[in-house]
């Protein structure tokens, strides 16, 4: 799904982000894949708060495209937090997640022709 270019923001010094959708439209399936599909909306808010200082990973261009580590970043341990929620005809859901006890990292990266 294609979101607006204002949907991501990134605080001036990337310790935050969020990542903000309100009624997407989307098709929903009744099964995963299947075959009948209905009109429905999606809305969500994401967002990332670093909790650590930044660690460098990757090594870049000093290792061949096809390796793991062929990209270079910046990332921090992060807690992130989200609310969700979507409707279609005759059904709707509403729900909230968090990192508590999870995994999250914020932080930029650059892979591929962005490596040099």
């Amino acid at each position: 799904m294609e979101l607006p270019g204002d949907a991501f923001k990134v605080s001036h010094d990337g310790r935050r982000a969020t990542l903000e959708a309100n009624d997407v439209c989307v098709l929903d399936s009744f099964q995963f894949g299947g075959p009948v599909t209905v009109p429905a909306s999606v809305s969500f808010k994401i967002r990332w708060e670093a909790t650590g200082p930044r660690e460098r990973r990757g090594r870049g261009s000093e290792v061949p495209a096809t390796d793991p580590a062929a990209f270079l970043g910046q990332f921090a341990d992060a807690r992130s937090t989200g609310t969700f929620s979507g409707s279609e005809v005759g059904f709707s859901f509403k729900g909230r997640a968090d990192t508590e006890g999870g995994f999250a990292q914020l932080g930029p990266e650059r892979n591929g022709t962005f490596l040099t």
